[in-house]
């Protein structure tokens, strides 16, 4: 397989850089990252973050429900 180079501007660098797993390369941190999430990645993910980031996010999830119900019931809503 070949090579490309390719010319990013410094904040996707960044981005990409920041979302890189320390295993990979920058090709394929770009790949994962704009590849199809599958629920392996989302195990990877959970396994490198822990339990307390998901927590965090369970948190955010249940303050941002509306007066009437929960996230859940506006997402089947739709």
């Amino acid at each position: 397989m070949g090579t490309r180079h390719v010319r990013l501007d410094e904040d996707v660098y960044e981005r990409i850089k920041s979302q890189k797993r320390n295993d990979e390369t920058f090709s394929e941190a770009i790949d994962r990252l704009t590849g199809e999430y599958t629920l392996l990645d989302f195990a990877a993910e959970f396994a490198d973050e822990g339990a307390e980031r998901w927590e965090a996010e369970r948190d955010l999830i249940e303050a941002t429900e509306d007066e009437e119900g929960s996230v859940e019931r506006l997402l089947h809503d739709e």
